[in-house]
């Protein structure tokens, strides 16, 4: 019999497919000015899609650039606390005639899910995401402590979480970061 955090999961694919998705959709493209609304609807997805999962203390953090986004959930008492990293800006599509499909109408060819962005990073950060939500929904807690920064300009150069981290070091403390 699979752990309640396996089995809530695997009740659940269409679901999550259908999230992962609708963030691809979004054109989060960091690098290109015109995006920056994008970029911060993306911010805004993946904080309100945290929030849902039940993890606490969900922060789009403004800066001089791109958003950045944390939550944790903390009630792990004595269990080691891990931080999680991830972003949620892709890299422009172009050239878009090398496409099969439209990189931000996600195609589902052959089981494979095609968008840009669907394994770097927007899907491996849902990932982690559901992971804990699995945790908390099938079993009201997380064997570990959790915490997330995601970013929205890792794919144009990550300059804000360079700033951030130094100034914010005892709110990411963390046991291992992944």
């Amino acid at each position: 019999m699979p752990h309640k955090a396996i089995a809530y999961a695997q009740q659940h694919p269409a679901q999550y497919q259908a999230e992962l998705i609708e963030l691809l959709k979004i054109p989060s493209v960091s690098a290109v000015p015109e995006h920056a609304a994008d970029v911060r609807e993306a911010a805004e997805w993946v904080a309100s899609n945290m929030r849902t999962a039940g993890l606490e203390n969900v922060d789009v953090i403004e800066t001089d650039g791109h958003p950045l986004v944390y939550a944790d959930w903390l009630h792990a008492e004595g269990a080691p606390t891990v931080l999680f990293y991830g972003h949620f800006d892709v890299q422009p599509a172009e050239p878009l005639d090398l496409w099969e499909s439209d990189p931000f109408n996600p195609a589902v060819r052959d089981n494979y899910l095609y968008a840009r962005g669907a394994s770097d990073d927007k899907g491996q950060t849902l990932i982690l995401i559901k992971a804990v939500e699995a945790y908390l929904q099938s079993t009201g807690s997380v064997p570990i402590n959790v915490k997330f920064l995601l970013e929205g300009e890792e794919e144009s150069g990550g300059e804000q979480i360079g700033h951030f981290i130094p100034a914010n070091k005892e709110k990411l403390a963390a046991d291992i970061a992944w």
